[in-house]
């Protein structure tokens, strides 16, 4: 069951609150694969009725982050790796593009916040802070695509992201991977800098391309957590 950390903003509705908290835990597998949802425990934690709820596990569903069994039980869902590719291919594709752009229009400002995310994702790194360390990487790339005019494009690849998301979050605590995203992520600042559009692109693959790279190693080491392709 969720930890019972959100307060509700009573100014918004329920049901986006109890997703967004809800997916939040799933993908940092704070709720892990295989874990049971029950629709009256929620609605006891979140102080709600079943239908602000059940449309959150709905909006779950559509991500395929939950399973729902009518009449019998909900659970998280366990990583599908070929959703994973699909993810990071539709990253990568949107991404490439993204730094193009980006290195034929230097942006100073840009530039600032893309250090400062850096700055947080070191401080994280050393203090232990994992879920600090992502939010920044996060930060990092959707800052890319709100300068480049495509933050809608970014709302959508999270939407498909779940998957791949809860794959990195396997993979980061393994030896030398948060120093490798931090040494991507200044080289790809570097680039973008000296506006050398085929060298972000070619830092971007390699980037992009971590994670997926180790997926059987992962796999062996977390069977009861993956569905392989």
């Amino acid at each position: 069951m969720p930890s019972p950390k959100l307060r509700l903003d009573r100014s918004r509705h329920a049901a986006p609150q109890v997703f967004e908290h809800l997916r939040e835990q799933i993908v940092s597998l704070e709720l892990a694969p295989g874990a049971p949802l029950s629709r009256v425990t929620l609605a006891d934690t979140y102080g709600l009725s079943q239908t602000p709820i059940r449309d959150a596990l709905m909006r779950l569903a559509e991500e395929a982050l939950v399973e729902i069994y009518p009449q019998h039980t909900t659970v998280v869902s366990r990583i599908d790796i070929a959703a994973a590719r699909e993810a990071h291919f539709l990253r990568r594709s949107l991404e490439l593009e993204i730094v193009q752009m980006l290195a034929q229009r230097p942006d100073p400002a840009l530039f600032l916040r893309l250090q400062a995310s850096i700055e947080l994702q070191r401080a994280s790194h050393a203090s232990g802070q994992y879920q600090q360390f992502i939010n920044a990487d996060q930060a990092f790339h959707r800052d890319m695509h709100d300068a480049a005019g495509v933050t809608r494009l970014w709302e959508l690849e999270q939407r498909y992201s779940g998957h791949l998301d809860r794959l990195r979050r396997l993979h980061l605590p393994e030896a030398g991977k948060a120093e490798r995203i931090l040494d991507d992520h200044q080289r790809l600042l570097d680039a973008l800098v000296a506006q050398d559009p085929q060298r972000a692109q070619q830092v971007l693959r390699e980037h992009l391309s971590g994670t997926l790279s180790q997926v059987a190693e992962i796999c062996k080491r977390y069977p009861e957590y993956v569905l392989a392709a």
